[in-house]
């Protein structure tokens, strides 16, 4: 992966209500589509993998192991409200 400019920003999200972070995720979805947008021809991309499993497995591994990180991660953040580690907000 390549980074043409260095663009980051920095939030503050102690300050976030629940509706700011609906937004927030619906913005980040925006940038991610676009970002996907610009990553490259299909067709071209489609040439460069070829008929074989050689990628189709290891990415599918790779989400595999994402999504078991993921519910590890939210497994962790609940264990953590719930013992009182860090406080969280409900949406009414």
């Amino acid at each position: 992966m390549r980074q043409l400019r260095d663009m980051k920003g920095a939030f503050d999200f102690s300050t976030f209500k629940a509706d700011d972070l609906s937004e927030y995720a619906v913005s980040c979805g925006h940038a991610l589509a676009h970002a996907m947008a610009k990553a490259g021809d299909p067709a071209l991309i489609c040439g460069y993998l070829g008929k074989s499993d050689a990628f189709d497995e290891p990415i599918e591994r790779f989400a595999l192991a994402y999504a078991e990180q993921n519910e590890a991660d939210w497994s962790a953040l609940k264990a953590a409200v719930k013992a009182g580690r860090i406080e969280a907000m409900q949406d009414s």
